[in-house]
């Protein structure tokens, strides 16, 4: 049995065999990118300056571009994929590299490999938007996932709903204006369509085509102009749209085209109706089948039973 030892007697310490050896310094932040990585790296961005690639930058034009640089941009790719200041997409059998903005990839961070492709989904489909259905057939995701999607990229303002005249919800990108196929255009108020505008605005035609020119001829640039500064519309309308307009007069008899201007400019006149003498007595409409007779006019236009008859001149 060893012997005990008595308090307070000093304890001998092996100091060869108790060194204490102190931990080196560990650096907590690591830059691996030398003054040349960071170089390539930030030439490689400008790239995406030129006009030539606004759409993209192929995989082959960055091979021609950097040639033996090529190689050392694999890890700068990655890094800015991570980032999500680039998006890579496919073409045929030819890789694509687009450029994000900073304030938009930061917009992106933490968003998953699905979320990611539902979005440039919908990028694609621009401003006529794409119908729900439409990206859960494309991505096979759940209709459940798909939802929570939605949600967040709708609460990063990336994407927003948009609910079309034919009632369907379509998803486009967050900046910008839907197209006139789904909100209907001018003619349409909050998804209905606005017979009184309609109406307004053919009254405001007819006028202008009776008025302006002292009734001789208007063409669809003084019509516009004048409905501008009568300020008649809220809504700006084209060109295109007035002739609509005018079409929808034409159909219904109201007015006509007589000649073009010194611009080559279509004018409109009101529509005169003019009955032409016809082949038949006062006393025949007492006929029990006159409304099925044909009736032959001065002018060579035959009308058939029931057909309405007008004859401009």
């Amino acid at each position: 049995m060893p012997p005990r030892k008595r308090a307070g007697a000093p304890v001998s310490v092996n100091t060869k065999r108790s060194r204490v050896v102190k931990p080196k310094a560990v650096k907590t932040e690591v830059d691996d990118s030398s003054p040349d990585d960071k170089e390539l790296k930030e030439r490689f961005i400008n790239t995406f300056d030129d006009s030539n690639y606004a759409s993209g930058l192929s995989n082959r034009s960055l091979k021609e571009t950097f040639k033996d640089e090529y190689v050392r941009l694999v890890p700068i790719i990655n890094e800015l994929m991570q980032s999500s200041r680039l998006i890579m997409s496919k073409v045929g059998d030819e890789l694509f590299y687009s450029l994000v903005a900073e304030e938009v990839a930061s917009k992106f961070s933490g968003l998953d490999v699905s979320a990611r492709m539902v979005y440039q989904l919908i990028e694609k489909a621009g401003n006529v938007g794409i119908w729900t259905k439409d990206v859960r057939n494309q991505t096979n995701i759940q209709q459940q996932t798909l939802n929570k999607i939605f949600k967040a990229l709708e609460s990063r303002r990336l994407i927003k709903p948009v609910k079309s005249v034919s009632s369907k919800k379509v998803y486009m990108l967050y900046n910008l204006a839907p197209a006139k196929e789904l909100t209907g255009g001018p003619w349409y108020t909050e998804l209905e369509f606005d017979h009184e505008f309609i109406n307004e605005m053919r009254k405001f035609l007819m006028q202008c085509v009776r008025r302006l020119n002292d009734g001789k001829g208007v063409s669809l640039t003084e019509i516009r102009d004048k409905m501008a500064q009568a300020k008649v519309s809220k809504v700006e309308l084209s060109i295109d749209e007035v002739q609509q307009l005018m079409q929808t007069l034409a159909y219904d008899h109201l007015i006509e085209d007589i000649n073009v201007n010194n611009l080559g400019e279509v004018l409109y006149v009101a529509a005169r109706r003019v009955t032409a003498m016809c082949d038949f007595h006062w006393w025949d409409v007492m006929s029990p089948d006159f409304h099925f007779r044909k009736i032959r006019f001065e002018d060579g236009v035959e009308l058939a039973p029931h057909e309405p008859h007008h004859h401009t001149a």
